[in-house]
């Protein structure tokens, strides 16, 4: 049976939480491969609004088996808080497994977030605070503190002296803040295990093991893909792979395991944080999308950065993930505008490129190209099939396809739970 990677197909919160909630009652896993709780998704079922920050999409439907991959970073505290928010609104979360090999979020991370955030002033990359950087930064340096290390009290111990030494040095004589106690670091590391213990497994291999048995995986990764370490706009990216590519190594599944793979899109675009952004508005359009598409971060409540669809990173995303699917969101919030502008190409310093550009420069230049297409005042938002949407609404569509390069499976036309339109079936490999 397939597995199925689900991915942002622009800088995040493109609403994957409302797509993996659709799927769930038709696949047996989620797993959540890559990124912290510098992530969010919200899911609306009935009059109740779900964020989940670290916890799998998956967690919310009852005959799914919620996985956190050991490509995610993890804050204990930030987990258990979010387990009890959970819990308090009858959600059973008894079922989630997470990786012995995910990596640790601690206090010192966190600490070293801030305050390096902090010292690059104008210069700053627009990170959450939340220690999921310097995380990542300790596992690719071989110091960092894994899931599986709790469970080995001595172990725990020297791992976290030896990480320790050179951040102690900076915090002191670069940043003038304290040392950071190691006694302070395992007795909160060591204050986690008991609870931490009944849902650490070997993912990997029941992960592989249920795809034998003919069950159903599918992999969601957090932010999206401008905000890939390697694939994003660097340096304001994330501190992983959100990609497709990094599904294989956050999950421990292999590559030709993967059968599909589903790419979101919002019906225009956003962004948060620094970093160049080519159809940002600065006026009352760009309010306008803020407001009725409420676009405020999930974890973070920042306000996002809102402009208007751009093809040429819908076709990076195509093209970078190998998306099979498109799922298209927020297509509502379009609604009572005269014309929508598209972004179809740059123009970089007189020269048109229908691409994303190969330099940060470049890319930093890039003003967009657009073209335009008549709006719609209808409500849509109880729409079932695309003869349901106006005329101009199926337009636009069908326009976005086209330039995207990659067929449109499910449009969203509303926050609910339901308020979707399939067009063919996600889950038909």
């Amino acid at each position: 049976m397939p597995a199925i990677v689900l991915v942002g197909a622009q800088w995040g919160d493109e609403g994957k939480g409302k797509a993996t909630d659709l799927l769930g009652g038709r696949v047996d896993y989620v797993v959540r491969y890559q990124g912290g709780n510098n992530a969010g998704h919200t899911v609306v079922i009935g009059d109740k609004k779900f964020a989940l920050h670290l916890l799998p999409s998956g967690i919310l439907t009852p005959e799914v088996v919620p996985v956190i991959g050991n490509g995610v970073v993890i804050d204990a505290g930030v987990l258990f808080q979010e387990i009890d928010g959970l819990e308090a609104k009858g959600v059973d979360t008894s079922r989630l497994l997470i990786s012995a090999n995910a990596h640790l979020i601690t206090s010192y991370h966190v600490t070293l977030d801030k305050v390096t955030e902090r010292f690059l002033g104008n210069a700053k990359i627009g990170t959450t605070g939340r220690g999921i950087g310097p995380t990542y930064a300790d596992k690719i340096s071989r110091v960092g503190i894994r899931v599986q290390d709790l469970f080995d009290e001595k172990l725990l111990r020297d791992k976290v002296e030896g990480a320790l030494v050179n951040k102690n040095q900076s915090l002191v004589k670069v940043f003038n803040r304290r040392a950071i106690s190691v006694d302070e670091v395992v007795e909160e590391l060591l204050g986690y295990v008991d609870r931490l213990r009944p849902y650490v497994a070997d993912t990997s291999l029941l992960l592989n093991k249920a795809l034998d048995d003919d069950k159903v995986v599918l992999l969601e990764g957090g932010q999206g893909t401008l905000l890939d370490v390697d694939h994003g706009t660097y340096p304001y990216v994330t501190s992983s792979n959100p990609t497709a590519g990094g599904a294989c190594a956050g999950s421990g599944i292999g590559p030709t395991k993967i059968t599909g793979v589903i790419g979101i899109l919002k019906a225009y675009t956003t962004r948060v944080g620094s970093g160049p952004f080519p159809t940002e508005l600065f006026d009352e359009d760009g309010e306008k999308l803020r407001t009725i598409g409420g676009e405020r971060g999930v974890t973070t409540g920042r306000a996002r950065r809102c402009g208007w669809f751009d093809a040429p990173i819908a076709r990076y995303a195509t093209r970078v993930n190998g998306l099979t699917d498109i799922f298209l969101t927020k297509l509502d919030v379009l609604t009572g505008w005269d014309k929508i502008p598209v972004c179809v190409a740059y123009d970089i310093d007189g020269t048109r490129s229908e691409e994303l550009p190969m330099t940060q420069t470049d890319f930093h230049h890039a003003k967009p190209i657009y073209e335009y297409l008549p709006g719609w005042s209808e409500d849509i938002s109880n729409a079932k099939t695309l003869e349901d949407l106006p005329a101009n609404a199926q337009s636009y569509v069908k326009y976005l396809e086209e330039i995207s390069g990659t067929q449109i499976s499910a449009i969203g036309v509303g926050q609910d739970r339901d308020a979707t339109i399939a067009l063919s079936d996600l889950l038909r490999r």
